[in-house]
């Protein structure tokens, strides 16, 4: 033993001669070279990369910013903005809604012998759904300098569930179907009414494809699967080329366990869910529409990724009309639409009322353009307000079959522009501005979607065709006006709006 003490002090005098080299001849040298600034590279050769330099203060560099403070986007509207709903009868009407509620709620948990005290529903008047019931008005949804949007995106982020349950028109139809005879159980959507804490609602739609998946091309368009993302982009879409047609719509992380299966009073709602065989919540839509386990929707376990639009007020309060689209699409496997054969068509519809005049026909082609970007052909039907009359505003509902094909471009989509060689000047000035470098659709589009908690809402390669897209519609364009001049195709619809420069337009052409 006093031997092998002996030993060990010269064996540990070995090992720190040896670390000390290593330190002194390898490891020293490499750190000088990494602390040491660059040395000058040789003038001769390729030039060193430039180093970047720092980026802009916050907003300084945003595209999105100054597209919205170009005066286009800052122009008045045309004429007086009339708003849709009466403030005092809008009150009444959705105090009367809450003091139901709170009688039903009672109810309800006296049935279940809850005898803890639950709180009262409060209508408030600072609520954000109720202010952007209030702002729609003749022109839009909501208006551009509107501060209760953005206040309506954060609650639905945010506020909790008091409730959820099937829509009315899943209702209409529970029961009605036969599930053995569903031969299409994809193409159609589950959907739910959630309420918030603040009574207002949204409607609720569950991701069921990823973003990177692109729709197959054997697949038929009425039995496309509706994608969550498409709805929220179709609302930044519509913002961004002020139309304003397309309720305020968010993404958000939904617990399907607390913020459904436990807040819903619909016994047949409770009934389709079940937990999978990897220890997932899943539910389903038990008729109208998809009928077994296998077409349901899954969180992870709990988490489910999906959409959430804003309801638009009652039809008690703000009635609605649902028009065939005169370029409405075959919903079969055979045959055409006279539309899809006959390239007068567009003459057929301008004879009928109310096409015949006014405005409906111009925003018939706003519609396709939007559609168009999207790449959404499911447009069959639309709807608009009864108060605004035949040149009310169309709004640009159920977005969700958007956004399926980047790699396609479905031209078809653009019949109407093509057909009838009319476009608003306000919406032909305003793509022409997203088509120039400065503000670039794809790139306001991409920023405009980093709000969203969802983000990427969008696979990129869909945001680069928006900008091959919008340069098809600008070219149909140009091919009406060299057809038919640019009097008779770009229709002055203001008085009060400044167009690009002309450098700016010949970068277009």
């Amino acid at each position: 033993m006093p031997c092998a003490r002996r030993d060990r002090l010269p064996l540990l005098l070995l090992l720190g001669a040896l670390l000390a080299a290593d330190l002194r001849f390898h490891l020293w040298p490499q750190v000088r070279r990494r602390l040491a600034p660059p040395e000058p590279r040789c003038a001769c050769g390729r030039a060193p990369h430039p180093a970047p330099q720092p980026g802009p203060g916050p907003g300084a560099g945003s595209k999105l910013r100054r597209l919205l403070a170009h005066p286009l986007y800052r122009a008045p509207e045309p004429g007086p903005s009339e708003p849709l709903l009466g403030g005092r009868d809008t009150l009444r009407y959705y105090r009367r809604k809450v003091a139901r509620w709170n009688r039903r709620h009672k109810l309800y948990r006296q049935e279940l012998n809850l005898t803890s005290p639950a709180a009262l529903l409060q209508l408030k008047m600072e609520a954000s759904w109720l202010q952007f019931h209030l702002g729609i008005n003749r022109y839009g949804l909501y208006s551009r300098s509107s501060p209760a949007i953005n206040q309506l995106l954060r609650d639905m982020q945010h506020f909790s569930m008091i409730s959820a349950d099937y829509s009315q028109d899943e209702k209409a139809l529970l029961g009605a179907c036969d599930c053995t005879q569903i031969v299409k159980p994809s193409g159609v959507h589950l959907k739910l009414v959630l309420r918030f804490q603040d009574f207002g609602k949204a409607m609720f739609k569950p991701m069921r494809q990823k973003r990177e998946e692109e729709t197959p091309e054997d697949l038929f368009y009425f039995v496309d699967l509706q994608r969550h993302n498409a709805e929220i982009a179709a609302f930044h879409l519509d913002r961004i080329l002020d139309f304003r047609r397309v309720p305020p719509t968010v993404g958000r992380l939904v617990n399907v366990t607390k913020e459904i299966l436990e807040v819903t009073k619909n016994e047949i709602l409770q009934s389709v869910f079940f937990v999978s065989p990897a220890s997932n919540v899943c539910f389903f839509a038990k008729c109208p529409y998809m009928c077994k386990t296998e077409y349901a929707v899954c969180g992870n376990p709990h988490l489910l990724e999906g959409s959430l639009s804003a309801f638009l007020p009652s039809l008690n309060l703000a009635p609605r009309l649902s028009i065939p689209n005169p370029w409405i699409r075959s919903y079969s496997f055979a045959g055409k639409e006279e539309w899809e054969v006959n390239p007068l068509y567009c003459n057929t519809v301008k004879e009928i009322y109310p096409y015949s005049s006014g405005s409906r026909l111009l925003n018939i082609i706003d519609m396709a353009v939007f559609d168009f970007l999207t790449g959404n052909m499911d447009r069959h039907h639309y709807e608009m307000f009864t108060k605004f009359g035949d040149d009310g505003f169309l709004l640009h509902l159920d977005n969700a079959r958007g956004f399926g094909r980047h790699s396609h471009d479905e031209l078809s989509i653009l019949a109407p522009l093509a057909q009838c060689c009319v476009i608003k000047r306000t919406t032909l000035l305003r793509l022409q501005l997203l088509a120039l470098p400065e503000y670039q659709l794809s790139d306001v589009m991409r920023e405009s979607l980093l709000q969203d908690r969802l983000a990427p809402v969008l696979a990129e390669p869909h945001l680069l065709a928006l900008d091959r897209r919008l340069q098809l519609i600008l070219q149909a364009v140009r091919t009406c006006i060299d057809a038919h001049g640019e009097g008779s195709v770009v229709v002055n619809d203001t008085q009060t709006w400044e167009r690009p420069t002309a450098e700016s337009t010949a970068r277009t052409r």
